[in-house]
């Protein structure tokens, strides 16, 4: 049996405190919301983010960080991407030196523009640090709909240790070493979600969708190349497949954000009645940036921005890019 402490109880941290408490293991969730644990305590389920998903026996609800990591052979956070250095920091004095470190936040922070494995280097021994990530809304994984997902850490032993935590016959989990391949593809497909919600909103039906999903699959790739992904990890579960489900399905916060956007409704009037955050808002800011400082084309991405900064509306963002000039497709 063993110990995993999960910082975050979101509907994705929750989900896969679910997983691994249904296979035995002792799980202890901790977050910053104290009334929301409270609540959790008292109703044995996760009602703000999860719910009709009831909390399995094993899971603990604690009241502190140090309650939650102590004894902890496993760590995984599921703090939102803009806030994981601060759940990492907090945390760094309670986690055990041997302990596997698991992180789901999919994003880039904004200003330093780093990768949630590159702010995670700089106070962790990365031969313990996994990234977890793919085609993945919580709602299924806690209702136990068949899932898989793909685990990346430069030590493979890890990546396979995490894949032995997880994996159960409703769960597939795959293994790769391209952290960073699997960390663009999560943290990209939201801009793209984004851009289809905009899309379905605007009523531009699924010709329209399905060519912001391919060309923007194109240029999370470059992106990607040229900071040393692998490009066919965005073939896979964490690119592709993520794309897939983010873009086409209501359980997608992005999307609906952006499905409201291309309705008319400002992109804060749209967060806020997500009620949830809504990653995507924050990573095409940050993705537009390093575009900018790697010198690599992001037209999409570029007019996701200039569309949620409220720069223009989302009418002449799609102009915009209608009216690009003409390419070769694999240009």
């Amino acid at each position: 049996m063993n110990t995993i402490g999960v910082i975050g109880a979101g509907s994705w941290g929750t989900a896969l405190a679910t997983v691994v408490a249904g296979k035995g293991n002792k799980v202890r969730i901790w977050d910053i919301d104290e009334k929301h644990l409270k609540t959790m305590d008292k109703n044995r389920e996760n009602t703000d983010y999860l719910p009709g998903v009831p909390l399995n026996e094993n899971i603990e609800i604690a009241y502190t960080v140090e309650a939650a990591l102590k004894d902890a052979d496993t760590v995984l956070f599921s703090a939102p991407a803009q806030h994981f250095r601060s759940a990492l920091t907090s945390a760094l004095d309670y986690i055990d030196d041997n302990a596997l470190i698991i992180n789901v936040a999919k994003g880039i922070e904004q200003k330093t523009l780093a990768r949630m494995s590159e702010i995670a280097a700089e106070h962790l021994d990365m031969d313990r640090y996994v990234v977890l990530s793919g085609p993945s809304h919580a709602e299924e994984v806690g209702r136990r709909l068949p899932t898989t997902v793909a685990v990346a850490s430069y030590n493979l032993k890890a990546a396979e240790k995490i894949q032995d935590l997880f994996m159960t016959d409703r769960f597939r989990v795959y293994t790769t070493e391209d952290v960073v391949g699997v960390e663009l593809g999560g943290a990209l497909k939201n801009i793209i979600a984004l851009g289809a919600g905009i899309s379905d909103g605007m009523g531009f039906g699924d010709n329209a969708k399905a060519a912001l999903m391919t060309r923007g699959l194109a240029e999370i790739t470059r992106l990607g190349i040229k900071l040393g992904a692998k490009p066919e990890t965005f073939a896979g579960l964490t690119g592709t497949g993520d794309l897939i489900v983010t873009c086409t399905s209501m359980h997608s916060r992005n999307r609906r954000c952006g499905i409201m956007i291309g309705e008319g409704m400002s992109p804060q009037e749209a967060t806020e009645k997500v009620g949830m955050v809504v990653e995507g808002m924050f990573t095409t800011e940050a993705a537009y940036e390093l575009a900018k400082r790697e010198g690599v084309e992001m037209p999409i991405t570029e007019a996701i921005y200039n569309a949620t900064k409220g720069h223009i509306n989302a009418a002449d963002a799609v102009e915009l890019l209608m009216g690009r000039d003409k390419k070769h497709e694999q240009g």
